[in-house]
């Protein structure tokens, strides 16, 4: 099989010829940036600065070369514009706090204040107030809260929550038709973001893209909106589906016979154990733009959709087969409820895991590679029979991850697959 066909069997429920694996095809399946570099040393390519393609979480761009090396299957196209508003392109030097040399986007500004943190400005504008931070010792940026002096939760605006929606510009559309013409032909499965369907998704709430953002913009506010202004909520979420749904007509147009996935949303609906909105909530203002948004990829496309959220989402899961999403990521089986023969055996013939490969907050970070190997080749015992699996850890590689731990679980993977 070539990687495009072992990610659709495997998506469509039916066993591929080997495990399918993806690191760095969306934002929430990345590698950081120190640890591109480091494999990228590993596996003896050429030494040059990583490419930081998401500079919130200063994930790497894993090239061409180093998915070769790992095994990958999946390649991306990432959206036109970063978390912070401005394109990737025309890269530039860039020295991060803890050493590395990399290259950002030409309209990455920051500044470091005397105490040693760093303050990133949104759409590269020094002239608004910035909407990213980095403490000294940190590897990623946090999303500032800047919240409109006139916001008033009694009186809710519905297009101050609108002004970072509508139509795909003429340059965004160029900037697509470019891209597929790059990705035309590939081997390997193809997999985006979808522009403007994730609906609440709290990483956008604050809308560190925008210079001056109006709206329900803090994270407290918005939980708090949503129980108390459920009506709002959903008018808000019809007009961001009608937009959005104009807008995937367009991308197909433009695209569609390239793209295989597309994320979805990437709203999170759970914690370490319990969830932040009931099953009737999500039920009730979720499921219905869900449907809307996948009933009309399904109709009219061949994408396969993709759903994230973390923690202990267990009792959502069938509202998520409901709405009908193809795949769920990123299984955090470490979390309540969340035991991967209890997923497989309950929800293995009608979603696909796309996750859950190695435990990114213990295992990956903190335990030996021996560990590591032991734990990944247990959950691809548990996931890969009868497809409906793809490799990856639980969310992105993180920062101080050992070299020896990522290699371990890329070798166990290869193990599995009988290829070591």
């Amino acid at each position: 099989m070539t990687s495009r066909e072992r990610i659709r069997a495997a998506v469509t429920h039916q066993e591929p010829d080997k495990l399918p694996i993806d690191f760095g095809s969306s934002f929430i399946t990345g590698v950081h940036c120190s640890l591109v570099a480091a494999l990228r040393q590993h596996y003896g390519l050429a030494s040059e600065p990583v490419k930081v393609c998401e500079p919130y979480q200063m994930l790497g761009l894993v090239d061409d070369d180093l998915m070769d090396a790992m095994g990958i299957d999946v390649r991306p196209i990432f959206p036109q514009r970063t978390i912070f508003g401005f394109p990737n392109e025309g890269w530039k030097p860039w020295r991060t706090p803890w050493g590395q040399n990399v290259l950002v986007a030409e309209r990455f500004e920051v500044d470091t204040d005397n105490r040693g943190e760093i303050w990133l400005y949104p759409e590269g504008d020094r002239a608004a107030p910035p909407s990213g931070h980095m403490p000294k010792t940190g590897y990623f940026f946090d999303t500032i809260e800047r919240i409109d002096p006139d916001y008033d939760e009694d009186d809710l605006n519905l297009e101050d929550n609108l002004e970072e929606f509508g139509p795909m510009s003429d340059r965004e559309a160029a900037y697509w038709t470019e891209q597929a013409e790059l990705a035309r032909g590939s081997d390997r499965a193809i997999s985006t973001h979808l522009n403007g369907t994730c609906l609440g998704d709290i990483a956008l709430v604050p809308a560190p893209f925008l210079k001056r953002p109006m709206g329900v913009r803090g994270v407290a506010e918005w939980y708090m909106t949503i129980a108390d202004e459920p009506d709002f909520v959903k008018a808000l979420f019809d007009r961001q589906t009608e937009i959005a749904l104009q807008n995937m007509a367009r991308l197909h147009e433009i695209a569609g016979d390239v793209i295989d996935v597309v994320v979805v949303c990437g709203t999170d609906f759970g914690t370490q154990n319990s969830l932040f909105c009931s099953v009737p909530s999500v039920r009730d203002i979720w499921l219905p733009r869900y449907q809307q948004i996948n009933d009309w990829i399904h109709r009219h496309t061949n994408w396969l959709t993709f759903k994230h959220s973390c923690g202990a989402v267990e009792p959502l899961i069938d509202t998520f087969i409901d709405c009908g999403f193809d795949i769920l990521n990123p299984v955090q089986c470490s979390a309540d409820g969340m035991d991967p023969t209890e997923l497989k055996r309950n929800y293995g013939d009608r979603i696909t895991f796309w996750g859950g490969g190695v435990n990114t907050q213990q295992t990956l970070p903190f335990g030996t590679a021996e560990q590591v190997r032991a734990e990944v080749l247990s959950r691809c015992e548990v996931f890969a029979p009868g497809g409906g699996f793809v490799f990856n850890a639980i969310h992105n590689v993180q920062a101080l991850t050992p070299l020896a731990n990522m290699v371990a679980m890329i070798d166990a993977v290869k193990e599995f697959n009988g290829e070591k």
